[in-house]
């Protein structure tokens, strides 16, 4: 990288290119771009390489980060560029039409009904449960958090689910 900045030395950036060029390729269909658009975006750092060499200070980074760092910047402003055309008729785009005020009532009487429910499982059930669909933790992570065999945390939530089900279901 020396070479190049100092000398502009075609035969130091010739090597450059050759170990940079796939590795940047790779790294950005890695994250997200497409091919033509990471060969694309890999031009365009080589060549910024060549332009602004001189700009390289190896006390801040090192060649390779340095190299990389241009390239996320350069996919980041190329996302920014590529918006996809939005169409306007896309029903996943139309407003969604507001709830009726009986569908409403009913979803919170159900509501109330459940954390009630909830409310009556015995602890071991309850903070598994919570851990699981409050906290969004795995079953294996639950496991580990509570010190208990990961068959034990999945008998437990099994047996929540049974309980509030047939209670839920005698509600009805």
């Amino acid at each position: 990288m020396q070479r190049v900045a100092d000398e502009r030395c075609k035969q130091s950036f010739a090597a450059l290119f050759e170990h940079f060029a796939p590795r940047l390729k790779t790294f950005l269909i890695r994250q997200g771009t497409d091919e033509a658009g990471a060969e694309e975006i890999v031009q365009d750092v080589m060549l910024n390489v060549w332009r602004k060499a001189e700009q390289y200070d190896p006390r801040q980074a090192s060649a390779s980060t340095w190299i990389f760092r241009i390239a996320r910047n350069r996919r980041i402003d190329r996302h920014r560029k590529i918006r996809p055309d939005l169409d306007p008729s896309d029903q996943t785009l139309q407003p969604q039409p507001a709830e009726q005020p009986d569908i409403t009532v009913n979803r919170q009487q159900i509501e109330l009904v459940v954390r009630r429910e909830i409310s009556t499982l015995p602890d071991d059930q309850l903070n598994l449960l919570k851990a699981a669909f409050y906290d969004g933790l795995s079953h294996a992570a639950i496991s580990e958090l509570f010190d208990l065999p990961l068959g034990t945390v999945k008998s437990r939530i099994r047996l929540a689910f049974q309980k509030l089900r047939r209670q839920l279901s005698e509600e009805r």
